[in-house]
């Protein structure tokens, strides 16, 4: 996979990675131009980015879509897909998705399986989730995050959208799309927004509020 996210990053050492997660996010310029600054941009889920003539707000590019079968696509995940590296991201296969492929993808878009064994046990394990004897494990945006970070560990890491990292406690969060959505039960967020918090004291990684 790291093979892969070279392919589609500015360039094949990127020294800036920033992960973009979901959450609603007030205008902020410095912020849109350190996310597009960066040379992989890597967002999730049914994202959204900044529209020409719009507020500056999570900047506009994008180098890869994390998403899981629950996506709930906005405008801006399919638009300019030639050009874009798709990770599903599929840890309920680990006990009761079986499917490969969601049934509502578009037939002639490829995807790219993100590894359970590789990816979703490693960071359970980093977060104390026993998620091979029960259902729990990651967001999908801690699960981008993770991805970002043990690919390139020497690069400086951006995140922004992660609500959970300031409240650990909430049972539904709001997207930047407009809609909302419960907490899901296999979710430990408390455990995931230490977890990035963490990094944010290494030096290499910086969280955008």
């Amino acid at each position: 996979m790291v093979s892969l996210l070279q392919a589609y990053a500015d360039r094949p050492d990127p020294r800036a990675v920033a992960v973009v997660g979901n959450q609603p996010l007030p205008p902020d310029e410095q912020r849109a131009k350190a996310v597009d600054a960066c040379d992989l941009v890597i967002r999730v889920n049914g994202f959204v980015r900044d529209d020409p003539g719009a507020p500056p707000t999570v900047g506009s590019r994008t180098h890869v879509v994390v998403f899981n079968r629950a996506l709930r696509a906005t405008r801006y995940v399919f638009e300019h897909y030639r050009s874009r590296l798709y990770l599903m991201v599929e840890p309920g296969r680990l006990h009761w998705e079986p499917e490969p492929i969601p049934e509502w993808w578009p037939a002639d878009l490829g995807l790219v399986p993100v590894s359970n064994r590789e990816v979703t046990l490693p960071l359970s394990e980093a977060m104390g989730l026993p998620s091979r004897e029960a259902a729990t494990w990651a967001t999908t945006g801690t699960m981008a995050a993770w991805i970002a970070r043990t690919s390139f560990p020497d690069a400086d890491l951006v995140l922004t959208g992660f609500s959970f990292i300031d409240d650990p406690h909430q049972t539904s969060w709001e997207h930047a799309a407009g809609d909302s959505c419960k907490v899901g039960p296999e979710h430990q967020i408390a455990a995931e927004g230490r977890l990035l918090d963490s990094w944010t004291k290494t030096g290499k990684t910086k969280l955008l509020r």
